[in-house]
């Protein structure tokens, strides 16, 4: 039976911050709608995706995902209804124009998306909600970008607005830096205003992505970031369950999301980032539609969230969709379907392009540069990790020599990994500083000369093979500095480095677990 039509807005051309995994939610969407006995009609303009496959929906309109052809298409198909929410920002900045034509936008509605979009409005919203986010402020000009910063206080993140993947963001520390950035990087007008954040210094950030029917909500996952606030979401290796976190921390975060999604009205997905500091929660930002880790949430957890929200656009509720998780909410309130049976932890790596681009700094950054993602998952955290790094191209070392660099801000949280280290046989190279660091905890360490030192430095013992892991934070503003060359180095000698010490941290525990377990591998079917 022909419920009737529904259009499907696709990603268009894949580029860094909006790929592959919103050509997955289309995809089930498309699945979903046709199970419910709706032909299904598949707008974008990629040849490489599978929701431009002859197969996979009832009718492919190869074209742009701008205006005036999908209201050609409209027009002459005459759907029930456009679906926004799966192809990433692009198909969502139409939902208002499309409106205004008079063109019905199924699930949450173009009022409650402009919301969460206009930074006034989502202000709004959480003040009323009694929520907390970081202090932030629009420019529309440099001198008003100045008076901001300086009364937000540094360091701030700055980003022109409507732009995907975090394009041209930045972690500012002072004017000249400000100032700097708006006169070499982007252009400030009534028309391009300049969105500025107060930076959360030493967070921890989260993604949750949830499903929502108007009424109930469902939280698909938390997942807690192994690097800290200020690495841009799609770059950041993440885990479900959030792994470091407190059970009333996790409870407030879930509760929190709730009321979102049921302020917001929101029906379909939704994903809310926020940022934990010394137990204090704050909402980073709202997306009311298909985030870049639906498919990982998706795989982790066993529930397709894409379909199950696709259901919920033409109707049907989450307890029609699926009942047995509301029989256990209702038993257990405190309890979501996640939690109440998960026993292992799923970890999503990033894969990096940086072979491809030897000019390029391999650091991370609030702008987005990955170009993939891997999955590792195990009943042990650091299993999991050593599966993803694996699977990400960059399998850990079980002995040899670790090279030690970070910035002074991060020299007393090393200990503790650095020590581990040396319990599990390895040997510390470190620079003078780090060096000297490491001899007052008692750690001990082969002092290797910097690149801008005589040789032998530790640049050339990366090249002869002799490092077999880097922990290097970055320490400054300076372009092209030694960190940068001992980074690059290990990129091109396929090292396994991390500069956050989050990161390394978890390299270690991924280590010392890989050396006491070894390895076990099962298919994501048997789990």
């Amino acid at each position: 039976m022909n419920k009737g039509r529904v259009i499907i807005l696709g990603s268009g051309p894949n580029r860094i911050g909006q790929g592959i995994e919103f050509d997955y939610a289309c995809v089930h969407c498309v699945w979903a709608l046709k199970e419910e006995g709706y032909e299904t009609l598949m707008v974008n303009c990629n040849p490489e995706t599978v929701s431009t496959d002859y197969d996979t929906s009832d009718k492919l309109f190869f074209e742009p995902i701008v205006l005036e052809h999908v209201l050609n298409i409209i027009e002459a198909q005459n759907p029930i209804g456009v679906v926004v929410q799966f192809g990433g920002q692009t198909p969502l900045k139409l939902a208002v124009p499309l409106q205004e034509q008079g063109v019905n936008i199924l699930g949450t509605s173009p009022e409650s998306i402009d919301i969460a979009e206009d930074r006034e409005r989502f202000r709004e919203l959480v003040i009323k909600l009694k929520l907390r986010q970081p202090e932030s402020g629009i420019a529309y000009s440099k001198e008003e970008a100045v008076e901001i910063a300086q009364t937000i206080g540094y360091p701030i993140l700055v980003r022109p607005s409507y732009v995907l993947g975090g394009r041209a963001m930045r972690l500012v520390h002072d004017t000249g830096e400000l100032l700097e950035y708006v006169e070499e990087a982007v252009y400030v007008s009534e028309d391009k205003p300049l969105l500025i954040d107060r930076f959360i210094e030493d967070a921890i950030e989260l993604d949750v992505d949830a499903v929502a029917d108007g009424k109930d909500v469902l939280v698909g996952a938390v997942m807690e970031h192994i690097e800290e606030v200020g690495v841009h979401s799609g770059d950041s290796a993440t885990c479900i369950p959030p792994y470091t976190l407190k059970d009333e921390i996790l409870k407030e975060i879930k509760d929190q999301t709730k009321k979102l999604a049921v302020a917001l009205n929101v029906k379909g997905l939704m994903n809310v980032q926020f940022a934990v500091k010394n137990d204090e929660i704050f909402i980073i930002e709202v997306n009311p539609r298909a985030s870049r880790t639906v498919p990982f949430v998706s795989k982790s957890i066993g529930y397709p969230l894409a379909k199950i929200a696709s259901k919920v656009l033409v109707g049907k509720t989450l307890r029609e969709i699926v009942p047995e998780v509301f029989q256990i909410k209702d038993k257990h309130p405190a309890s979501d379907f996640v939690s109440s049976d998960f026993n292992r932890y799923s970890i999503k790596e990033v894969v990096f392009p940086w072979n491809r681009f030897p000019e390029v700094d391999p650091l991370l950054g609030p702008e987005m540069k990955s170009t993939g993602e891997v999955m590792g998952i195990d009943k042990d955290f650091g299993l999991a990790f050593w599966k993803a790094q694996a699977g990400a191209g960059s399998v850990l070392p079980q002995k040899g020599n670790v090279f030690i660099s970070v910035a002074n801000k991060d020299k007393p949280l090393i200990v503790e990994p650095a020590k581990k280290l040396k319990q599990l046989g390895f040997t510390i190279y470190a620079t003078k500083g780090t060096y000297q660091f490491l001899k007052q905890y008692g750690i001990e360490a082969i002092q290797v000369n910097k690149l801008s030192e005589e040789r032998p430095n530790i640049v050339d013992k990366i090249r002869n093979g002799e490092i077999h892991m880097i922990i290097n934070t970055p320490s400054g503003k300076r372009e092209r500095s030694d960190a940068y060359f001992i980074r690059r180095a290990a990129v091109e000698h396929k090292i396994p480095y991390f500069t956050t010490i989050r990161g390394a941290v978890a390299a270690v525990e991924a280590i010392k677990s890989y050396r006491e377990k070894g390895i076990n591998v099962v298919s994501l079917q048997e789990l």
